[in-house]
């Protein structure tokens, strides 16, 4: 709502219900026309490449949105994310570090 009122966009329920319906549709046909001819091409594509292109493609995006402070970020919760994995615990806890924040509404 806050990305909304800053560009100015009309906040009138009919207007955002039919921009829901029409990304809703041109969603579908996407996925009808591409749909089976991409799962074909990830397929064949060796998993490591994949993981690898995601990878860079969130580097990228974390660098154009916050810059090189946000790389930094982005590497110490990558980090932090492969604490559970290392001993052998459940990745559910490293959730409170989200919840904390979000109750005190920070």
């Amino acid at each position: 709502m806050v990305a909304f009122e800053n560009v100015g966009a009309p906040l009138e329920l009919p207007v955002l219900l039919s921009g829901i319906l029409i990304a809703g549709v041109i969603g579908f046909v996407v996925v009808i026309t591409a749909g089976d001819a991409y799962l074909e091409l990830v397929g064949q594509t060796e998993y490591w490449k994949i993981s690898a292109a995601v990878l860079g493609l969130l580097v990228v995006l974390s660098y154009l949105f916050t810059g090189f402070l946000g790389i930094l970020v982005f590497v110490v919760a990558a980090a932090i994310g492969m604490v559970p994995v290392r001993l052998r615990a459940r990745r559910v806890h490293l959730m409170g570090v989200l919840i904390g924040p979000l109750m005190l509404g920070v």
